[in-house]
């Protein structure tokens, strides 16, 4: 099987669309968390910046890394570390918020 030379470059055309959209939705679930008033609600607020920073930061180097020529490979490896930081720190949140439930 031949590896092609762009094969990396193509990640960002993924993270772009998809870290935008979870930015959007660490929005919507910061509305809805102020909405219940929650007990954790302050630690929920407090958390859920982080996953907003990293999902905006990935977006930037993202868009970064398809227009650029010379960094190009340096911003996808930084979005996609972003990225997944973003994920790990959604889903953390996401245990949180049901656990408020269970509880």
């Amino acid at each position: 099987m031949e590896k092609r030379e762009n094969d990396f470059r193509n990640v960002s055309h993924h993270i772009l669309p998809t870290s935008s959209n979870l930015l959007g939705l660490c929005f919507i679930l910061l509305g809805f968390i102020k909405t219940l008033q929650l007990r954790a609600t302050t630690l929920i607020d407090d958390m859920l910046v982080f996953p907003i920073l990293m999902f905006m930061a990935a977006s930037i180097c993202s868009y970064i890394s398809i227009r650029s020529v010379r960094k190009a490979e340096k911003y996808e490896r930084i979005a996609d570390y972003l990225f997944l930081s973003g994920l790990g720190f959604l889903t953390v949140i996401a245990v949180v918020v049901a656990l408020e439930f269970v509880v």
